[in-house]
């Protein structure tokens, strides 16, 4: 009988990202930069020096951020495989769960690398196209903020995007709509802070983006996993190529269920999170959707020493 708690390994999503991210990691360990390497050759850019030398504004391009730092994670995620440390189960907020499909065995690491490519083609193309953005509404319950988009409906669309923590919830949409989000929130004390995103992902706005990257699912080749991933779209483990293919192809468009997600982990046995990549983002949200679990963060050599510590003592 299992005593100690299950591990999950969570990856992070577009607007973790940060300058130097890499920088560490390329140092201290060469097949980062053997991963790196061939993630250069397939998008045809200097990506290591896009993530040790390259700017915030260079990393907020959506073609350049996602790439980016699905491969920053998935640098760490070798190095926490070299110390030995396996999980249990897997989830990854928004882009995050694209490394969270290659950790699982989903998918080989060029073909999550071409479709996170495509994707964020699509959708600088969408946001270009259908401007728009996302803004974090702080401080309100989530059908609070339910209701404040259906009422700011009226001025642009604007839906629910990420549901990220309690009293965090992320909104997503046209400019007006957002504007009017905030305005509405503000009268009920709730704070809003616009984030680093060039568009309104996870809305009707990506409708034309997703469409088209159904089409290139289609013909990807997608693998059972060898762990569950927690879906985004679900907050239900997934486990099958199908349901794979299905997750991933509407993901695009609906919001990311993040705290339901860490909850269903949390039901199933997970005691320790262990967010895998840049800037701590998963695991300061983690406290506020439980405060009984332990949330570690990888995104350098002196935390994945004491995470190795932490879980295998």
């Amino acid at each position: 009988m299992r005593t100690s708690p299950k591990t999950a390994f969570i990856f992070p999503g577009q607007a973790s990202q940060r300058a130097g991210m890499a920088t560490e990691i390329l140092e201290h360990k060469s097949f980062a930069r053997e991963l790196f390497d061939r993630a250069g050759e397939i998008l045809g850019i200097d990506l290591a020096g896009v993530c040790t030398t390259g700017n915030d504004q260079i990393l907020t391009r959506t073609d350049i951020a996602q790439p980016a730092l699905l491969t920053t994670c998935l640098a760490w995620l070798a190095a926490l495989e070299e110390r030995g440390m396996a999980p249990d189960i897997v989830a990854g907020h928004s882009l995050g769960e694209f490394s969270a499909w290659v950790a699982s065995g989903a998918l080989e690491f060029e073909t999550a690398l071409r479709l996170v490519r495509r994707r964020s083609e699509l959708m600088e193309d969408a946001a270009q196209r259908n401007p728009g953005g996302m803004i974090a509404v702080i401080g309100l319950r989530d059908e609070q903020v339910v209701s404040l988009c259906e009422k700011a409906r009226t001025a642009g669309i604007v839906v629910p995007a990420n549901y990220n923590a309690p009293g965090q919830l992320v909104v997503s949409g046209e400019p007006d709509g957002l504007q009017e989000v905030a305005r509405l929130a503000k009268t009920l004390r709730g704070k809003t802070i616009p984030l680093r995103v060039s568009g309104a992902f996870h809305s009707p706005l990506m409708d034309d983006a997703a469409h088209q990257f159904s089409l290139l699912l289609a013909t990807t080749p997608i693998s059972e996993p060898r762990i569950p991933v927690i879906a985004n779209v679900s907050a239900e483990p997934v486990t099958d190529a199908d349901a794979v293919r299905a997750a991933i192809s509407r993901q695009m468009t609906t919001p990311v269920r993040w705290t339901q997600s860490m909850q269903r982990m949390i039901a199933d046995g997970v005691g320790v999170f262990i967010e895998v990549g840049p800037n701590q983002v998963l695991t300061k949200l983690t406290p506020r959707i439980s405060a009984d679990v332990k949330a570690i963060s990888i995104g350098s050599t002196s935390e994945l020493e004491a995470a190795v510590q932490e879980v295998m003592s």
